[in-house]
């Protein structure tokens, strides 16, 4: 992994959820999703009622996280790019994920999982210096 690919894969171990970005009939989509990284790859676990993972199955998708609304003054972003497919996490992987939702929309939560092998990986950081900081918030 190049150096980029391991910052982002420690920036993305810092938060729980992220989103997805996909089409569905021709039309950019987004939703989110909660994530682990698993041996490089980022493993998704979606609602299965809504049916987006069959949109992403064999298709080039985009999972970007951040901490922009932190309140911290080194904000970052992260995007992986790559071919989506489902898959069965070990019980191991599921309990990385942690206690599931009870319910998605008023839904009974089903969950359903992606992996992105990532093709690209993106980092962008953000640093404030905290006098200019302060002069910005309300």
């Amino acid at each position: 992994m190049s150096t980029d690919e391991l910052r982002a894969v420690e920036l993305l171990g810092r938060i729980p959820y992220g989103r997805l970005a996909m089409s569905m009939r021709a039309m950019p989509f987004v939703v989110p999703a909660r994530h682990i990284v698993v041996d490089g790859r980022v493993v998704l676990r979606l609602h299965a009622a809504f049916d987006y993972h069959r949109a992403c199955c064999g298709s080039v998708v985009a999972y970007g996280a951040d901490n922009l609304n932190s309140g911290s003054a080194a904000l970052w972003s992260v995007q992986f790019t790559g071919t989506a497919e489902t898959v069965r996490p070990s019980a191991t992987e599921l309990q990385r994920f942690g206690r599931q939702p009870h319910r998605i929309d008023g839904q009974e939560f089903r969950p359903v999982y992606l992996c992105i092998e990532p093709h690209f990986v993106t980092v962008h950081t953000v640093d404030h210096l905290e006098e200019h900081r302060s002069r910005h918030t309300a």
